[in-house]
């Protein structure tokens, strides 16, 4: 079996895709993972930034 890997969204993206590639890898809908990263104040943000940067396109 392949192991998965994280990969930044084509299909399920806004901004960068990182919402979207975390839904996918966890099997999730993306949106739940958007609403975390909106409430959780100023960490939110920073990680997105930081995940866009290091996460792989698709």
């Amino acid at each position: 079996m392949e192991p998965r890997r994280l990969y930044r969204s084509q299909r399920n993206r806004i901004i960068a895709g990182v919402c979207g590639g975390i839904g996918e890898y966890f099997n999730i809908d993306p949106i739940i993972v958007r609403v975390l990263a909106i409430v959780i104040p100023g960490f939110g943000w920073i990680a997105y930034l930081l995940c866009a940067l290091i996460i792989p396109s698709e």
